[in-house]
């Protein structure tokens, strides 16, 4: 990157850290204006985060607007250290899981014992295969429901098995036995549709 392109580079993201920092004060201040612009350009980023926690739309629609409505009403505790929209996707990822205990008895429990099989111990090949973005979030949503919950928080946002434990109040050892079943289960579902891509 040549300097002059540098220097504009870094001034456009002043800029928008700038415009960032407004947009937050706004909302801290009741702005509907802007809480409305914040809702516009966080939106979708957030409701990506909400599908993979949940099986359908509806849901993922009714916990992103849970999320929103906490996000608004906990902006003044936002002090600016960190990533604002880090903050926004722990929110969002905080409140699927309240989402989720919360209707946990009103789920339908598979029996985990159904996959408890193993899969060979050697690692799948789908480097030669590209797999649709809804194909994977298919195969995602597909699995039981504390599996989900587990595959996500691991895989996609990289929280620790203690990490999960204690949010979801599980045991370590059922977290990490979750996300290995998860994953043989991506793994068998992703493994036939490569098959029916042949």
């Amino acid at each position: 990157m040549q300097p002059t392109q540098a220097i504009i580079s870094l001034i456009i993201r002043n800029k928008q850290e700038l415009e960032e920092r407004e947009l937050i004060e706004k909302c801290k201040n009741g702005n509907r204006a802007a809480q409305c612009e914040l809702y516009g350009k966080y939106s979708a980023m957030l409701f990506g985060i909400c599908l993979r926690y949940s099986q359908s739309r509806d849901t993922a629609e009714d916990i992103l607007q849970d999320a929103f409505l906490k996000i608004f009403a906990s902006i003044q505790n936002f002090e600016g250290t960190g990533s604002f929209e880090g903050w926004m996707r722990r929110i969002a990822v905080n409140t699927a899981i309240t989402w989720y205990h919360q209707n946990l008895k009103h789920q339908h429990m598979e029996d985990v014992d159904d996959y408890a099989q193993t899969m060979a111990s050697q690692e799948p090949n789908f480097d030669s295969l590209e797999f649709t973005h809804e194909e994977l979030l298919g195969v995602v949503n597909s699995l039981p429901d504390g599996y989900r919950m587990v595959f996500n928080m691991f895989a996609v946002e990289g929280f620790k098995h203690r990490e999960i434990a204690e949010m979801l109040g599980i045991d370590i050892n059922t977290s990490k036995t979750q996300f290995m079943r998860a994953r043989n289960i991506v793994i068998r579902r992703l493994e036939e549709l490569k098959r029916t891509h042949l």
